[in-house]
């Protein structure tokens, strides 16, 4: 585990992503947080997660998202030996909104 997710610096991070109440409090916050670069990074990370978990290639995944390979095998490696983030939170974007 990395050194800055032990220090308490990260807690307040973790704490202000928990405290968000809905989506644009979200985007909100994303938006002030983060770069054009790193948003559009983790989106495409998330759609990469996505596609994966519905069993697509990674050819297929490439053409569609236009990541790089590196970056399909990194999410597909924490799909399957990661904290267990991408497990507990792509089957809660495939459920119907209540």
């Amino acid at each position: 585990m990395s050194k800055f997710l032990d220090k308490q610096s990260s807690d307040a991070l973790y704490r202000a992503i928990v405290s968000i109440q809905n989506e644009e409090e979200c985007r909100r916050f994303l938006e002030d947080l983060c770069t054009v670069s790193e948003l559009k990074a983790m989106a495409q990370r998330m759609d990469v997660a996505l596609l994966l978990d519905e069993g697509l290639i990674y050819s297929e995944i490439l053409e569609r998202t236009g990541a790089s390979s590196a970056t399909i095998s990194r999410v597909n490696r924490c799909l399957h030996y990661g904290a267990g983030g991408y497990q507990t939170i792509v089957p809660r974007l495939r459920e119907p909104e209540a």
